[in-house]
């Protein structure tokens, strides 16, 4: 059965009542016209960039509309993950009135962006076994509740949350959940995007940085309801995904078959790579991954973590984080410099 809930009785009320900045190229949409334009106070020399991007990136809309089987009007294109992110925030809780609900371990960002935007962030840690503790995050929730933040696949811990627990959150909670789905594409578990019209509330957001291979030109994705992103669009900054970005990105979600070769190169090496990691004396537990990192546990992380660096392999220490005592973060590279890895790892005393 189909959730309903009033999405306009979430919203802030400055925002509901806001009239969105119109730009130039939003006025006058026609692409590839011969006209001359004199509208929106550009430069007239031909440099390649001198006129505004789509504010709407229509053609890059297009091409992932296509390929994820959704309509254009369920989707809002960001400067990274991290801008869609903060645009929830701003459209949906008041500052020092309104709260969210984050779920340590889990990405940093969440609770930064609460900082930001002065929302208190209410955090609830995941199970023993890195599931979302139901009770716990219903007990913290309280009628200025507006945001749940799930990530699954989890980071740091690379496991995706049991659907039958994102499923309880999404129907009892009268507030919005935020699924952060950064790397479901190294994952067997199916992308929430299909259940978008049952769920009015959830907000889904992607990445190009990390299947994709593209986190140097940021670009992040949300996929939503038509409402919310109506809603997300009167707010975001007119031009704030730039003409070089829009094009890059385009390019490469034409050659879709060599993203998911790549992906695929990137699961077997991370099976390669754990398999391996068995065999690593001082490491006491290797987690299961449904990302592109492993995490591990070790006799002494800080100890491990300045010996890989004078080794020159970079790697991240997350014992700082909850549940993550003596815990490494290995990305999965390439090949080679996995088996690199995996020598210095046997090399350590």
């Amino acid at each position: 059965m189909e959730k309903i809930i009033d999405i306009n009785k979430l919203v802030r009320p400055n925002v509901l009542a806001l009239k969105a900045y119109s730009s130039a190229r939003d006025e006058y949409t026609s692409i590839g016209s011969k006209m001359i334009f004199l509208d929106a106070n550009e430069n007239p020399n031909e440099t390649g960039v001198n006129r505004y991007p789509d504010p709407q990136q229509r053609k890059l809309k297009a091409k992932l509309s296509e390929i994820k089987n959704i309509s254009t009007k369920n989707i809002l294109l960001g400067n990274g993950s991290d801008e869609v992110l903060d645009l929830i925030y701003r459209a949906f809780c008041e500052p020092a009135l309104d709260n969210v609900i984050t779920l340590p371990p889990t990405y940093g960002m969440y609770n930064v962006l609460a900082g930001i935007n002065n929302i208190e962030s209410r955090e609830v840690l995941l199970t023993e076994d890195f599931e979302p503790n139901i009770e716990g995050i219903f007990k913290k929730v309280d009628n200025n509740t507006k945001l749940i933040f799930l990530c699954s696949p989890n980071n740091p811990t690379g496991n995706s949350f049991s659907r039958d627990k994102i499923t309880e959150i999404l129907e009892k909670f009268e507030g919005l959940v935020v699924l952060d789905e950064a790397y479901i594409d190294f994952s067997e578990q199916v992308s929430w995007i299909e259940e978008l019209d049952k769920y009015p509330n959830l907000i889904i957001t992607q990445t190009l940085s990390k299947a994709y291979g593209m986190a140097g030109i940021r670009l992040g994705i949300c996929y939503a309801s038509e409402e919310i992103i109506t809603i997300l669009n009167k707010i975001k900054p007119p031009y704030n995904v730039n003409e070089l970005t829009q094009n890059r990105a385009h390019y490469r979600l034409q050659n879709i078959s060599e993203v998911n070769s790549e992906i695929a190169d990137i699961v077997y090496e991370r099976g390669v790579l754990s398999k391996a990691l068995l065999e690593v004396k001082f490491i006491e537990k290797i987690y299961r991954s449904d990302a592109n990192f492993v995490l591990v546990k070790v006799d002494d992380a800080l100890k491990r973590y300045d010996q890989l660096l004078d080794k020159g392999v970079v790697i991240r220490n997350r014992t700082n984080q909850p549940l993550c005592e003596n815990t490494l973060r290995l990305t999965v590279g390439t090949k080679e410099e996995n088996l690199k890895l995996i020598k210095v790892l046997k090399s350590l005393d």
